[in-house]
């Protein structure tokens, strides 16, 4: 049976998460909450991580009730995200494989997400749709990548919906995208708004102004396209903007009419945390992949469709 444990910190979000053989042993979490109408900066939010990241990796272990002797291998968040956290969550890690006497394993960040999502809702082989803070993607495996069919081609779904709470000064506890959400369930009126969708992919700067409905409505429309492309009957949502159960709805609205299922998680493995990157290193350890000290750097920019997946097929 192998043991791995992944460090996630690429946001606001620091997470520690033990796997063994697909079963999530631990799972804790903590996040960087800032006042309203404010953002997260990357110094502010890897000194959070810092001031924290040691209880939760005790947490994790006490959680799963093991000891470092146990763990097989240490996976980390590799890119993309903030450059602060992720430095802060690679040196934790690099600093516990050595002490531990354990390999090390790099992750993307974005894989982390689709493998947490493969492993908790038993989809197949889906069309995925990947919206997060800093990311916008509709993916399809082929040929040993995740390909990128669709993607935003300015700023991420999360952070229009971050930034438009931000403007009017709504809560980002314990999340901007969430109390969006709880606000819109009590809108009785539907404001017309700019609609762009170029292609397979979307752009959502000009509708900042606007929001919730019509960033989904454009979300579902590339997901079907490239379902259509691919000739796939599952869609899995995975990522923090996720959780948001419109989008699931109205998601699951388009699969009912292709006769196609819909897969998605809820908080616990949506948003960012440890168990998905050690699920992604799991994959990749035990189809020999490792990462030596002197490669374990971290990027900012790392995307989906430059990993070889060689765990699946």
């Amino acid at each position: 049976m192998t043991v791995v444990i992944g460090f996630e910190g690429s946001a606001n979000k620091i997470g520690v998460g033990i796997i063994r053989d697909g079963e999530v042993l631990s799972n804790p979490r903590r996040t960087y909450i800032t006042p309203p109408g404010q953002g997260f900066l990357p110094g502010e939010t890897a000194k959070h991580h810092r001031g924290v990241i040691l209880t939760v990796l005790q947490e994790a272990l006490d959680e799963a009730g093991l000891k470092p002797a146990d763990v097989d291998c240490v996976a980390y968040t590799k890119g993309p995200g903030m450059g602060a956290p992720l430095v802060t969550v690679a040196i934790v890690a690099r600093t516990v494989a050595q002490l531990w006497g354990k390999p090390l394993l790099g992750v993307n960040h974005c894989i982390g997400h689709i493998e947490m999502g493969r492993l908790i809702t038993n989809a197949h082989n889906p069309t995925v749709l990947y919206v997060s803070g800093g990311n916008t993607q509709v993916i399809a495996y082929s040929e040993r990548r995740y390909r990128i069919f669709g993607e935003t081609i300015d700023i991420a779904v999360g952070n229009c919906l971050d930034r438009f709470a931000r403007v009017i000064k709504i809560s980002n506890d314990p999340s901007p995208g969430y109390n969006i959400e709880q606000m819109a369930k009590k809108g009785t009126k539907y404001i017309e708004l700019p609609y762009t969708v170029k292609g397979m992919d979307v752009s959502f700067s000009g509708i900042l102004s606007y929001i919730e409905e019509t960033l989904f409505a454009m979300l579902v429309e590339i997901t079907e396209r490239a379902m259509a492309h691919c000739g796939s009957q599952e869609v899995m949502i995975v990522g923090g903007v996720g959780c948001n159960l419109r989008l699931q709805e109205m998601m699951a609205v388009m699969c009912k009419e292709r006769g196609a299922r819909i897969f998605a998680t809820d908080e616990r493995f949506c948003i960012d945390n440890g168990a998905m990157i050690a699920q992604a290193g799991w994959e990749m350890f035990r189809s020999g992949h490792v990462t030596e000290l002197s490669d374990s750097w971290i990027t900012q920019r790392y995307r989906t469709d430059e990993v070889e997946v060689t765990w699946r097929d």
